[in-house]
């Protein structure tokens, strides 16, 4: 039988793998329940069935795990709560896409482009606190979280150019904008089930925590 749970509550590193897990996921889920292919992970919107659910389902939840998670410092309260709001942004007001209209411009790029920045902005934080503990786990934790920023500010960066640009990169490589919001979502994913303290080659033995427990 099941032992009683030691907490009375999922704690903020069973709250950061399941955001990781989410983030890691949502790219691929909603290609695949699209049907066809999708230009931009937002498309799947328009798409309806499973692919809008999981869209809006999946941002929603990455949304109270935002809100819910207060960092250590006001300042990444503070980001938590406006990457939060972004997420619903994301979620609640549809891309401009293919034939589809947005209904309030520029609201959707602007919040992802904010969710992004934020996102990557706590790759920095997670990465500072790993490298100043200093021993092999916490170092490897701190490459791969600084990859991962960069990973995010890339793909940020590219669409960025792209769009200020008339588009001449995503003329010559197709779906372009998909690839470079699955790249931020998977690095956002990677970033977070690291920081979740759950995974055995990237903790010491006192570090490392049991999900659910």
């Amino acid at each position: 039988m099941l032992a009683d749970p030691e907490r009375s509550e999922i704690d903020e590193h069973t709250g950061k793998l399941i955001v990781g897990l989410i983030a890691l996921f949502l790219a691929s889920f909603t290609n695949f329940f699209s049907g066809d292919s999708i230009n931009s992970i937002s498309e799947a919107y328009h798409q309806g069935g499973w692919a809008r659910d999981i869209f809006v389902g999946f941002l929603f939840a990455i949304t109270a795990f935002l809100l819910a998670y207060n960092g250590k410092s006001r300042r990444q309260m503070v980001l938590s709560k406006i990457a939060a709001l972004a997420a619903v942004g994301v979620a609640m007001f549809p891309c401009e896409c293919e034939i589809y209209d947005e209904i309030i411009p520029k609201v959707h790029s602007l919040s992802a482009a904010v969710m992004f920045i934020v996102l990557a902005f706590f790759c920095y934080t997670f990465y500072r606190r790993a490298k100043n503990k200093g021993h092999l786990q916490a170092k490897i934790r701190a490459y791969i979280y600084a990859a991962c920023g960069i990973t995010i500010a890339l793909s940020i960066l590219i669409l960025a150019i792209d769009n200020l640009f008339g588009g001449f990169i995503s003329s010559s490589i197709e779906r372009l904008t998909f690839y470079g919001e699955s790249a931020g979502l998977v690095a956002f994913g990677i970033a977070w089930l690291t920081a979740s303290r759950t995974l055995i080659l990237l903790t010491t033995k006192e570090e490392r925590l049991l999900p659910f427990s």
